[in-house]
């Protein structure tokens, strides 16, 4: 069931928050941090301990345990966060009100998106950055960040629905916001990964076999049975329930998660990227042939050991890869045999 209520209606959201946040700041005085001493434990950017303390921001599940663990709360954060409706007044665009009822209905979704992170899977710092390319007003932006937030609840907690996201690489090559918005945004996937219901996985670039979708698309199965094909264009959505295009998309989709990465794989690439936003400070660019060779990470190449391939590596000269020991870590783009 939708929790979602007018626009017009104030006060329980803003009460809530405000709460969370006054109950967080009094531990975090009490165990004599400041903003930036938490945020640098949990870590995050201080302006995100500032925004939940003042009410402002919905915290994840996630930034409630940390703090709880960091303050010695004895879980009272965690218990505080669960109780709350952190969305009882969120207003979708007009355009997008459907889908939007869709997930807080579904039992089941099965995604495919390229170039940016699925709406579902999104940190908070993300979505604002990707609101603000196109949004001036703040409060504008803050509106629609909730209102996607808010999608997200139910397939986030225990026995939640089933979620399937196959992320083509680019998601993960086009930074959005910041390097240290997108090395959260990594981790954050790989957290959600773990959920019971949830599985996230990356098509590479280098496949130049895998069949591709043409545009992002999600399929959507709602109780009783019944099935949708969703896409968009340039602010519009489009919805499809003939079971004869319905099947001939699952199709396509099924066959590309076969042949995407493991979702382990594609954890281990998600990994690879973070670290490179992380150590580095920029986005994981395009190399030349050489490059890829000096600049693959271990995991990654640890994936790729089969066959000629582990004959290749394990001659490489241990000088050739102290040379470049310094050189940023970048996931190698190097054709499946």
């Amino acid at each position: 069931m939708s929790r979602r209520r007018s626009s017009t209606t104030k006060g329980p959201a803003a009460t809530n928050a405000a709460v969370f946040g006054e109950v967080l700041r009094h531990f975090r005085e009490a165990a004599g941090f400041t903003q930036e001493e938490l945020a640098k434990k949990i870590p995050c950017d201080r302006s995100q301990v500032a925004r939940v303390e003042a009410g402002t921001r919905v915290p994840q599940e996630t930034f409630a345990k940390q703090c709880d663990e960091l303050l010695a709360t004895g879980g009272v954060l965690l218990r505080l966060w669960g109780r709350i409706d952190w969305y009882p007044e969120v207003q979708h665009p007009d355009w997008f009100e459907r889908r939007a009822k869709m997930d807080a209905e579904a039992v089941a979704l099965r995604e495919y998106q390229e170039q940016v992170i699925p709406g579902l899977l999104q940190t908070p710092d993300y979505a604002h950055a990707l609101f603000s390319r196109r949004i001036t007003n703040a409060e504008k932006v803050e509106e629609r960040v909730r209102a996607r937030l808010s999608r997200q609840q139910r397939f986030l907690t225990a026995n939640g629905p089933l979620y399937v996201a196959v992320l083509d690489e680019s998601c993960l090559r086009n930074v959005v916001g910041s390097p240290a918005v997108m090395r959260d945004q990594c981790a954050h996937l790989l957290r959600v990964g773990q959920y019971a219901n949830i599985r996230v996985q990356v098509a590479p670039a280098d496949r130049a076999e895998l069949r591709r979708p043409k545009a992002s698309m999600a399929l959507i199965t709602l109780p009783g049975g019944d099935e949708w094909l969703y896409s968009e264009s340039l602010d519009r959505g489009h919805f499809h329930d003939d079971p004869a295009v319905f099947a001939r998309h699952t199709q396509t989709y099924d066959v590309l998660r076969a042949d995407a990465l493991s979702a382990p794989e594609s954890a281990a690439l998600i990994g690879d990227f973070m670290e490179g936003y992380g150590d580095h400070g920029q986005a994981p660019a395009e190399h030349s042939d050489m490059d890829q060779e000096q600049l693959q990470p271990r995991r990654w190449r640890r994936l790729h050991r089969s066959g000629a391939h582990l004959d290749e590596e394990q001659l490489q000269p241990r000088r050739r890869r102290q040379l470049h020991r310094n050189s940023p870590r970048y996931p190698r783009r190097r054709p499946r045999p």
